[in-house]
């Protein structure tokens, strides 16, 4: 018969009733194990025992379980996976959160023994701290309880600590524990606090001491999961921009919701909608929260000088695959946040990488349409850029677009040159947000100048008529008043050909249309963005008329006052209902709302197309 000692308070044994001492129950426990080979399983029955979970343990009881979990330890060149399986089954079943510390300890001691023993028992004992990482279902709601998170801290500052322990007696462990994890993970459907602690554990990994072997393959798998929940968020829940009901709500309700959201009080009424019907979405709320888990991660990255390393694994993972998602709404944030910490450096680097797949002839069609529209998107909307970095990147792409028509002729085939109008929508889109900032700077406006854009526009392939009418009609207007062209006036918009050409260039879910990073609709991921993003209602355009109240751009392209970018009365919402035609470049300087789209457009049966388009399908 088995009999354990217990334990004294310092944790040394005692011999009681016979037992044994700590060296005698460790050869004993052999013993047992031993003769289970040879058909005799009394003493073994009763040891595997002792391991099965039980509740509310009197102090005897735990003694003993802590005594036979670190006699085992002692015993572990003797266990068999052949003979011993329900002594493992029993250990599997074994939860450090349904523990104190001491039978923590001695059954993590036990797990590590295990790992160093053999081989075949590491995927084993890696998979089973793994799902220490989600606590049961049972205590998931305590967590937020001050004993609830004492319980949590105990639970995995040990688990990683043993996850280290056996990384550095198993030099290969961690690269065998990468796909347990990933493979562990929480799908969409899983709760959010589930899926939110799982996730903080995977950042703590590839924080911690084991990092740089497991971060190559945790980051993309994070990256792949919060991509996998923003495909999910249906289009259903966000009003599109050209539903006429937008703009006749209430007075008294938009001011009722911006209460509700200190942070709401300058977003345009579409938007305030927007995130108003996102709210209870348990996807969304999913989603939001895991957001905020990877922003403060990139923050902790810069802390510790790691976020060029970080990001040198996000970038590819999102070319691999964010990139080519067209229904990806918030995801892209993340590197949007990871480049707003280190502008010079990550900030650069994204920029370039995005104009050079743009260039390549290497990449598929729709990878380059897609790249140019991050591209098109993130210059206009990182405040943190220089001026001279978008200038130069304005260049590059307009040498392209130039180069492509001196080898065409009159081929107006919109699905045949997709990647040149892309090319230029994206030309005319930044140039929207930034024309006044860059014409501010004599250098820069010097080389606007030299480009030759007016050939581009000119040409028989006709850009203007192909890419979307809002962004073509307010560039037009920026350039007439800025003076960029010599004869802006020669330019003439047919609406009909909106109808025609335009949707040619993509139909209802043209990816050519997709502004990736327009306002981000999630209430806590948004408060971090925020101070980084460039909201249309605070451009200076060129036909701005308080123009003497603005902080100077100095000429080395660098904002001297807040970027390019001010507060005005008349332009505090982009939605508004206006509408003029490029005929109409002449009108009244007050609209200057960037919502434009050509006269009669209703009568093809459409409200009118906004400069914010990815927030609706059509503009996809």
């Amino acid at each position: 018969m088995v009999k354990v000692p217990v334990s004294d308070k310092e944790g040394s044994s005692v011999m009681e009733n016979g037992g044994y001492s700590d060296y005698q129950l460790v050869r004993h426990f052999r013993s047992v194990l031993e003769e289970v080979t040879k058909g005799d399983r009394g003493n073994y029955d009763e040891l595997v025992g002792y391991l099965h979970p039980k509740k509310n343990l009197n102090p005897d009881e735990v003694a003993i379980l802590v005594t036979t979990l670190r006699a085992l330890s002692g015993a572990v060149c003797c266990i068999d996976p052949n003979h011993h399986e329900s002594l493992l089954f029993a250990v599997s079943r074994m939860s450090l959160w349904n523990y104190g510390t001491e039978v923590m300890d001695a059954l993590l001691e036990l797990i590590i023994s295990l790992a160093a023993s053999n081989g075949k028992y590491i995927d084993w004992c890696l998979e089973m701290l793994v799902k220490h990482f989600v606590p049961p279902f049972y205590l998931i709601d305590s967590l937020n309880n001050e004993n609830g998170i004492d319980r949590k801290n105990k639970v995995l500052s040990r688990v990683h600590a043993a996850l280290k322990e056996i990384a550095d007696l198993v030099p290969l462990a961690p690269l065998r524990l990468c796909p347990i994890v990933v493979q562990n993970m929480p799908n969409v459907f899983s709760k959010e606090r589930e899926i939110v602690i799982y996730f903080e554990n995977m950042f703590k990994l590839e924080g911690g001491a084991i990092g740089e072997i497991v971060g190559a393959t945790i980051l993309p798998a994070l990256v792949d999961r919060l991509l996998e929940l923003d495909v999910e968020i249906g289009w259903d829940g966000i009003l599109q921009e050209d539903s006429r009901g937008i703009f006749d709500m209430e007075l008294e309700d938009i001011i009722k919701l911006a209460d509700e959201d200190d942070n709401c009080h300058n977003m345009p009424q579409s938007e305030l909608l927007n995130r108003k019907n996102l709210q209870g979405n348990q996807v969304v709320e999913k989603l939001d929260s895991l957001i905020v888990l990877a922003l403060l991660h990139l923050e902790s990255c810069q802390s510790s000088g790691r976020l060029t390393e970080v990001f040198d694994v996000l970038l590819p993972s999102f070319q691999k695959t964010v990139l080519n998602a067209y229904k990806s709404k918030f995801t892209q944030f993340v590197m949007f946040y990871a480049c707003a910490l280190d502008p010079e450096g990550c900030g650069v680097k994204f920029a370039m990488v995005l104009a050079d797949m743009f260039a390549s002839d290497l990449n598929p069609p729709i990878t380059r349409m897609s790249a140019v529209a991050y591209l098109a998107s993130y210059l206009s909307r990182a405040k943190f850029l220089s001026a001279a970095l978008v200038t130069t990147i304005i260049q590059s792409l307009v040498d392209l677009c130039y180069a492509y028509c001196k080898f065409r002729d009159s081929d107006l085939n919109p699905r045949a040159h997709q990647v040149f109008y892309s090319g230029c929508q994206a030309i005319m889109y930044i140039m929207c947000f930034r024309m006044k900032s860059l014409m501010d700077v004599p250098r820069l406006k010097l080389q606007l100048l030299n480009m030759p854009m007016e050939a581009i526009w000119k040409h028989k392939l006709s850009p203007l008529k192909v890419c979307l009418p809002t962004v073509v009609v307010e560039f037009l207007r920026q350039a007439k008043a800025a003076k960029l062209f010599m004869a802006s006036e020669s330019f003439v918009f047919d609406d009909m050909l909106e109808s025609d050409l335009s949707k040619a260039f993509g139909g209802m879910d043209r990816l050519d249309m997709f502004f990736p990073f327009d306002p981000c609709l999630l209430k806590k991921s948004e408060s971090y963005i925020r101070p980084h993003f460039v909201r249309w209602s605070k451009v200076r355009t060129t036909y701005d008329e308080d123009d003497d109240d603005i902080g100077e751009v100095s000429d080395s392209g660098s904002e001297v006052s807040d970027d390019d970018f001010v507060d005005t009365n008349t332009r505090d919402m982009i939605d508004d209902d206006l509408m003029v035609t490029v005929e109409d470049l002449d009108f009244n300087p007050d609209l200057n709302k960037m919502s434009i789209t050509p006269k009669n457009s209703l009568k093809y049966g459409r409200m009118p197309a906004r400069i914010r388009p990815s927030t609706s399908p059509e503009s996809l």
